[in-house]
Protein backbone atom coordinates (compact mmCIF):
# COMPACT_ATOMS: atom_id res chain seq x y z
CA UNK A 1 0.00 0.00 0.00
CA UNK A 2 1.40 3.69 -0.66
CA UNK A 3 1.35 5.96 2.11
CA UNK A 4 -1.83 8.23 2.44
CA UNK A 5 -1.75 11.97 1.20
CA UNK A 6 -2.28 14.20 4.43
CA UNK A 7 -5.32 15.53 4.97
CA UNK A 8 -4.84 18.97 4.99
CA UNK A 9 -2.28 18.84 2.30
CA UNK A 10 -1.47 22.32 0.30
CA UNK A 11 -4.03 23.98 2.66
CA UNK A 12 -2.65 27.67 4.39
CA UNK A 13 -4.27 27.82 8.02
CA UNK A 14 -4.41 30.58 10.57
CA UNK A 15 -5.13 29.34 14.65
CA UNK A 16 -5.86 32.36 16.95
CA UNK A 17 -5.05 31.61 20.57
CA UNK A 18 -2.13 28.85 19.40
CA UNK A 19 0.13 30.05 22.01
CA UNK A 20 -0.79 26.95 24.55
CA UNK A 21 -3.25 24.77 25.48
CA UNK A 22 -6.07 23.86 23.32
CA UNK A 23 -4.45 26.21 20.53
CA UNK A 24 -0.95 24.79 20.57
CA UNK A 25 -2.82 21.33 19.93
CA UNK A 26 -4.72 22.29 17.39
CA UNK A 27 -1.87 24.18 15.28
CA UNK A 28 -0.22 20.86 16.18
CA UNK A 29 -2.21 18.55 14.64
CA UNK A 30 -2.93 20.59 11.11
CA UNK A 31 0.69 20.90 11.00
CA UNK A 32 0.91 16.71 11.27
CA UNK A 33 -1.92 16.72 8.71
CA UNK A 34 -0.26 19.38 6.21
CA UNK A 35 -1.45 22.52 6.60
CA UNK A 36 0.96 25.44 6.37
CA UNK A 37 0.37 27.07 10.05
CA UNK A 38 0.32 30.96 10.69
CA UNK A 39 0.35 30.93 14.48
CA UNK A 40 -1.49 34.17 16.27
CA UNK A 41 -0.71 35.16 19.95
CA UNK A 42 -1.14 38.24 21.82
CA UNK A 43 1.32 38.15 24.17
CA UNK A 44 2.68 34.33 24.72
CA UNK A 45 5.42 34.71 21.96
CA UNK A 46 7.77 32.17 23.37
CA UNK A 47 5.27 29.85 23.78
CA UNK A 48 4.26 30.44 20.13
CA UNK A 49 7.65 30.65 18.64
CA UNK A 50 8.67 26.63 20.31
CA UNK A 51 4.82 25.53 18.21
CA UNK A 52 6.69 27.24 15.00
CA UNK A 53 9.74 25.33 15.74
CA UNK A 54 7.90 22.43 16.40
CA UNK A 55 6.27 22.51 12.76
CA UNK A 56 9.58 23.54 11.51
CA UNK A 57 10.94 20.56 12.95
CA UNK A 58 8.79 17.88 11.23
CA UNK A 59 9.17 19.52 8.30
CA UNK A 60 6.22 21.69 8.04
CA UNK A 61 5.95 25.29 7.28
CA UNK A 62 4.78 27.63 10.23
CA UNK A 63 4.95 31.63 11.14
CA UNK A 64 4.28 33.69 14.22
CA UNK A 65 1.47 36.79 14.52
CA UNK A 66 0.54 38.70 16.82
CA UNK A 67 -2.38 40.52 16.95
CA UNK A 68 -5.00 41.69 19.85
CA UNK A 69 -8.07 40.14 19.24
CA UNK A 70 -10.11 42.61 20.78
CA UNK A 71 -9.46 45.36 17.87
CA UNK A 72 -11.00 44.70 15.16
CA UNK A 73 -8.50 46.17 12.92
CA UNK A 74 -6.04 44.01 14.33
CA UNK A 75 -8.31 41.23 13.71
CA UNK A 76 -8.51 41.88 9.92
CA UNK A 77 -4.65 42.60 9.46
CA UNK A 78 -3.69 39.20 11.21
CA UNK A 79 -5.91 37.94 8.60
CA UNK A 80 -4.46 39.70 5.57
CA UNK A 81 -0.83 38.85 7.07
CA UNK A 82 -1.37 35.09 7.51
CA UNK A 83 -2.67 34.92 3.71
CA UNK A 84 0.32 36.91 2.05
CA UNK A 85 2.64 34.92 4.08
CA UNK A 86 0.60 31.64 2.76
CA UNK A 87 0.77 33.17 -0.97
CA UNK A 88 -2.42 34.74 -1.02
CA UNK A 89 -4.33 31.85 0.30
CA UNK A 90 -6.05 31.19 2.89
CA UNK A 91 -8.08 27.89 3.55
CA UNK A 92 -8.86 27.34 7.32
CA UNK A 93 -9.20 29.43 9.74
CA UNK A 94 -9.67 28.20 14.08
CA UNK A 95 -10.81 30.69 16.29
CA UNK A 96 -9.70 29.71 19.74
CA UNK A 97 -10.15 32.22 22.49
CA UNK A 98 -9.66 32.48 26.36
CA UNK A 99 -11.23 31.15 29.79
CA UNK A 100 -10.21 33.99 32.77
CA UNK A 101 -12.24 32.69 35.96
CA UNK A 102 -14.23 35.40 37.90
CA UNK A 103 -17.22 35.42 40.01
CA UNK A 104 -20.30 37.46 38.64
CA UNK A 105 -21.01 39.26 41.24
CA UNK A 106 -17.92 41.04 41.44
CA UNK A 107 -17.31 41.10 37.70
CA UNK A 108 -16.71 44.88 36.16
CA UNK A 109 -17.69 45.62 32.69
CA UNK A 110 -13.95 46.13 31.35
CA UNK A 111 -13.83 42.46 32.66
CA UNK A 112 -17.25 41.18 30.81
CA UNK A 113 -15.98 43.06 27.57
CA UNK A 114 -12.75 41.67 27.53
CA UNK A 115 -14.05 38.23 27.51
CA UNK A 116 -16.26 38.72 25.29
CA UNK A 117 -14.66 40.99 22.62
CA UNK A 118 -11.92 38.06 22.75
CA UNK A 119 -14.21 35.32 22.28
CA UNK A 120 -16.99 36.41 20.25
CA UNK A 121 -16.13 39.80 18.86
CA UNK A 122 -12.78 39.06 17.69
CA UNK A 123 -14.71 35.86 15.97
CA UNK A 124 -16.79 37.81 14.16
CA UNK A 125 -14.17 40.04 12.91
CA UNK A 126 -11.43 37.25 11.90
CA UNK A 127 -14.20 35.09 10.53
CA UNK A 128 -15.27 38.48 8.12
CA UNK A 129 -11.84 39.20 7.01
CA UNK A 130 -11.28 35.72 6.54
CA UNK A 131 -14.23 34.89 4.46
CA UNK A 132 -13.47 37.81 2.12
CA UNK A 133 -10.17 35.53 1.42
CA UNK A 134 -11.61 32.16 0.56
CA UNK A 135 -14.54 33.57 -1.42
CA UNK A 136 -12.33 34.18 -4.41
CA UNK A 137 -10.46 31.14 -3.97
CA UNK A 138 -11.22 27.69 -5.98
CA UNK A 139 -12.86 25.52 -2.93
CA UNK A 140 -13.36 28.29 -0.69
CA UNK A 141 -12.85 27.36 2.67
CA UNK A 142 -13.37 26.66 6.34
CA UNK A 143 -13.74 28.61 9.43
CA UNK A 144 -14.33 26.17 12.84
CA UNK A 145 -14.85 28.19 15.80
CA UNK A 146 -13.63 26.37 19.15
CA UNK A 147 -16.78 26.97 21.52
CA UNK A 148 -17.34 24.87 24.65
CA UNK A 149 -20.11 22.58 26.48
CA UNK A 150 -20.14 25.45 28.87
CA UNK A 151 -22.24 27.07 26.36
CA UNK A 152 -25.23 25.03 27.11
CA UNK A 153 -24.03 23.79 30.52
CA UNK A 154 -22.75 26.91 32.89
CA UNK A 155 -20.31 26.80 35.62
CA UNK A 156 -19.60 28.74 38.24
CA UNK A 157 -16.89 31.86 37.70
CA UNK A 158 -17.17 31.55 33.85
CA UNK A 159 -20.31 33.56 33.20
CA UNK A 160 -18.45 36.32 30.48
CA UNK A 161 -16.60 32.72 29.12
CA UNK A 162 -19.86 31.09 29.06
CA UNK A 163 -22.18 33.38 27.56
CA UNK A 164 -19.43 34.47 24.94
CA UNK A 165 -19.30 30.36 23.74
CA UNK A 166 -23.04 30.11 23.25
CA UNK A 167 -22.72 33.06 21.16
CA UNK A 168 -19.92 31.77 19.16
CA UNK A 169 -21.93 28.31 18.83
CA UNK A 170 -24.77 30.93 17.21
CA UNK A 171 -22.44 32.76 15.10
CA UNK A 172 -21.19 29.81 13.26
CA UNK A 173 -24.18 28.42 12.47
CA UNK A 174 -25.53 31.79 11.16
CA UNK A 175 -22.62 32.44 9.56
CA UNK A 176 -22.65 28.88 7.68
CA UNK A 177 -26.36 30.22 6.58
CA UNK A 178 -24.84 33.34 4.89
CA UNK A 179 -21.67 32.44 3.78
CA UNK A 180 -22.35 28.88 2.49
CA UNK A 181 -23.20 30.25 -0.75
CA UNK A 182 -19.43 31.78 -1.03
CA UNK A 183 -18.20 27.73 -0.78
CA UNK A 184 -17.70 28.39 2.74
CA UNK A 185 -18.41 26.43 5.60
CA UNK A 186 -18.32 27.49 9.05
CA UNK A 187 -18.49 24.91 12.53
CA UNK A 188 -17.80 25.15 15.99
CA UNK A 189 -16.09 22.25 18.39
CA UNK A 190 -16.95 22.29 21.69
CA UNK A 191 -14.70 20.66 24.16
CA UNK A 192 -15.16 19.44 27.47
CA UNK A 193 -12.01 19.88 30.29
CA UNK A 194 -8.56 19.54 28.50
CA UNK A 195 -6.02 18.83 30.84
CA UNK A 196 -3.32 21.23 30.97
CA UNK A 197 0.00 21.47 33.02
CA UNK A 198 -0.68 21.28 37.01
CA UNK A 199 -4.47 20.91 36.33
CA UNK A 200 -4.57 18.13 39.01
CA UNK A 201 -2.52 19.46 41.48
CA UNK A 202 -4.57 23.17 41.39
CA UNK A 203 -8.28 21.45 40.96
CA UNK A 204 -7.95 17.98 42.02
CA UNK A 205 -11.83 17.64 43.25
CA UNK A 206 -12.79 18.73 39.87
CA UNK A 207 -10.68 16.61 37.72
CA UNK A 208 -11.76 13.07 40.04
CA UNK A 209 -15.39 14.84 39.41
CA UNK A 210 -15.13 14.78 35.85
CA UNK A 211 -13.07 11.27 35.24
CA UNK A 212 -16.27 9.86 37.34
CA UNK A 213 -18.72 11.59 34.98
CA UNK A 214 -17.08 10.66 31.38
CA UNK A 215 -17.94 7.22 30.18
CA UNK A 216 -14.25 7.20 28.63
CA UNK A 217 -13.20 7.78 32.12
CA UNK A 218 -10.39 10.43 31.31
CA UNK A 219 -9.90 14.55 30.14
CA UNK A 220 -9.72 15.41 27.10
CA UNK A 221 -5.96 16.18 25.69
CA UNK A 222 -5.14 19.07 23.26
CA UNK A 223 -4.60 17.21 20.03
CA UNK A 224 -8.83 15.35 20.68
CA UNK A 225 -9.44 18.86 20.15
CA UNK A 226 -7.10 19.29 17.40
CA UNK A 227 -8.28 16.14 15.42
CA UNK A 228 -11.61 17.76 15.24
CA UNK A 229 -10.58 20.64 13.90
CA UNK A 230 -8.53 18.67 11.32
CA UNK A 231 -12.03 16.23 10.15
CA UNK A 232 -13.93 19.89 9.90
CA UNK A 233 -10.68 21.46 7.44
CA UNK A 234 -10.89 18.60 5.46
CA UNK A 235 -12.54 17.35 2.27
CA UNK A 236 -13.73 14.59 4.47
CA UNK A 237 -16.34 17.06 6.06
CA UNK A 238 -17.09 18.40 2.84
CA UNK A 239 -20.57 18.25 3.33
CA UNK A 240 -20.78 19.84 7.03
CA UNK A 241 -21.66 23.52 7.60
CA UNK A 242 -23.52 24.98 10.63
CA UNK A 243 -22.68 21.80 13.25
CA UNK A 244 -21.66 22.14 16.69
CA UNK A 245 -19.19 18.95 17.20
CA UNK A 246 -19.13 18.02 20.81
CA UNK A 247 -15.50 16.79 21.97
CA UNK A 248 -15.96 15.51 25.73
CA UNK A 249 -15.40 12.06 26.11
CA UNK A 250 -19.17 11.47 26.97
CA UNK A 251 -19.58 14.00 29.83
CA UNK A 252 -23.00 15.32 28.63
CA UNK A 253 -24.41 11.82 27.04
CA UNK A 254 -24.95 11.52 31.05
CA UNK A 255 -27.79 12.30 33.08
CA UNK A 256 -27.92 15.80 34.93
CA UNK A 257 -30.61 14.58 36.99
Amino acid sequence: MTPSTPLLDGQVALVTGAGGGIGRGIALRLAEEGAAVAVHCRTSVAAARDVAERVREHGGRAVVLRADLTDEDACRRLVEEAADWGGGRLTALVNAGVQPLRELPGMTAAEWREVVDTNLTGVFACTQAAAGIMRGQDGGGSVTHIASIEAGAPAPSHAHYCASKAAVVMHARSAALEYGPWGIRVNSVSPGLVDRDGLAESWPEGVRRWRRAAPTGRLGRPEDVGDACVFLASRLASWITGHDLVVDGGVTARPSW
